[in-house]
């Protein structure tokens, strides 16, 4: 048994804006708002990063693409994505999977759970699990003013 298995869990949140598309998990969702960010503000992306840079404790996301950092303003996710593969392959690690849950009222994922998985699963070069929920008209998520993700990875360390 390999022993150098590490998890992580990541998670974001950002408020839902006045224009339209958005962007989610890797998907651009035209019949709902954005997402307001530094970059595209797709939560399932930046949860999924988060989760992976936690497992290879590297920090989080705003050490690899703080708001601090001008090219990473408006950036898609999946930009974002083949970047954190590159940069945590390139120290030896190896992604084994990635799962994350989009917390909202909109966009309806189940619709386009395949097609995000398939892109987020490419980017990442790894296979990426896509789940969603509501909290039933409770907290921001529930009174549509944002959209939320939680994510978990697992990797292998040199």
């Amino acid at each position: 048994m390999n022993s150098n298995y590490r998890t992580g869990i990541g998670f974001d949140s950002h408020q839902v804006g006045q224009e339209r598309p958005c962007q989610l998990a890797g998907l651009t969702w035209p019949e709902s708002a954005r997402l307001v960010g530094h970059s595209d503000g797709d939560v399932a992306v930046h949860a999924i990063c988060d989760a992976i840079l936690s497992a290879c404790q590297l920090g989080d996301l705003g050490d690899l693409f703080g708001v601090d950092q001008e090219q990473w303003k408006g950036a898609s996710g999946l930009t974002m994505l083949n970047h954190l593969r590159e940069y945590v392959t390139g120290l030896k690690f190896t992604i084994v999977n990635a799962s994350v849950q989009i917390i909202g009222n909109e966009p309806k994922i189940r619709a386009r759970r395949d097609e995000a998985q398939r892109v987020l699963s490419e980017a990442l070069g790894a296979p990426v699990s896509v789940s969603a929920t509501t909290t039933d008209h409770l907290g921001f998520t529930g009174r549509g003013e944002g959209v939320a993700a939680i994510a978990s990875a697992l990797v292998v360390a040199p």
